[in-house]
């Protein structure tokens, strides 16, 4: 990501209906997992601007919320929103002690991480990092046929089935506690867009976060409703989605 795309980010993170959406899903999915009134030590690796950073702190009690990113420049937007609990490094090399936290979480970092086996090296420091019985909240990019100008406007190097996830989350030692794909009602219409219309030239290039005119305040509401459904099909245990553009995976390190 340049520069210009974290200004973008920053700007958007608080309320564009995406993000608003997406938080409302990771919320329905952690909040059965963890329990209430506990204080924990929570990392997010590939913290971005630091929005989740704050939003995580509702989990977090007495504890902290630790941000790590590879590049300085999201960083500097972290302390705008004034957290200090932060480090410039990579996925792949976390910077803490074995055992140190007791949540970890990853949205949409994996698809990012270049090289082969990146990704599967990012997962590995994960578990780690957890302390036994400490859980891994990861997203990522769904189905690689959906490939798009988004992707490349953001590096994505890769993008998941679910099923593919689940592997390589069980390939480092973790239980998984539950997985999903999201996104779901919103497949069709992006798949659409990207597969159909992208052929004859009706769809820009580039990130799909941009926000619509004001005209245009309707759909920003019918999508940003899309997704609160979907969480409220979630609030169910047991429920999986069965396709969508993102999937997710909670896990736990085993307690030894």
């Amino acid at each position: 990501m340049q520069e210009e795309d974290f200004t973008y980010l920053y700007a958007l993170e608080e309320s564009f209906w995406w993000f608003a959406g997406m938080r409302e899903i990771t919320s329905t999915l952690l909040d059965p997992v963890l329990r209430p009134s506990q204080d924990r030590l929570i990392l997010d690796v590939g913290c971005g601007t630091g929005r989740m950073l704050s939003w995580l702190a509702r989990f977090a009690g007495r504890g902290r919320v630790v941000g790590i990113d590879v590049v300085p420049s999201p960083l500097r937007y972290c302390r705008e929103r004034h957290h200090t609990q932060l480090a410039q490094a990579s996925a792949m090399h976390l910077p803490f002690a074995d055992s140190t936290f007791d949540l970890v979480t990853s949205f949409d970092v994996l698809v990012q991480l270049p090289g082969e086996g990146a990704d599967e090296q990012a997962i590995r420091e994960m578990y780690r990092v957890l302390r036994p019985g400490g859980v891994a909240f990861v997203r990522v990019a769904a189905y690689e046929w959906m490939r798009s100008g988004h992707d490349e406007a953001l590096g994505t190097q890769r993008r998941y089935i679910l099923g593919a996830l689940i592997r390589k989350m069980e390939g480092a030692g973790f239980n998984i506690l539950r997985a999903t794909y999201a996104n779901t009602l919103l497949l069709p219409v992006a798949a659409l867009r990207r597969l159909v219309l992208k052929r004859v030239g009706l769809v820009d290039s580039g990130s799909d976060v941009k926000p619509l005119p004001p005209k245009l305040e309707w759909l920003t509401r019918l999508l940003g409703s899309a997704l609160v459904r979907e969480a409220r099909i979630l609030r169910n245990p047991r429920a999986s989605l069965p396709a969508g553009l993102s999937a997710i995976c909670i896990a736990e390190k085993p307690h030894q």
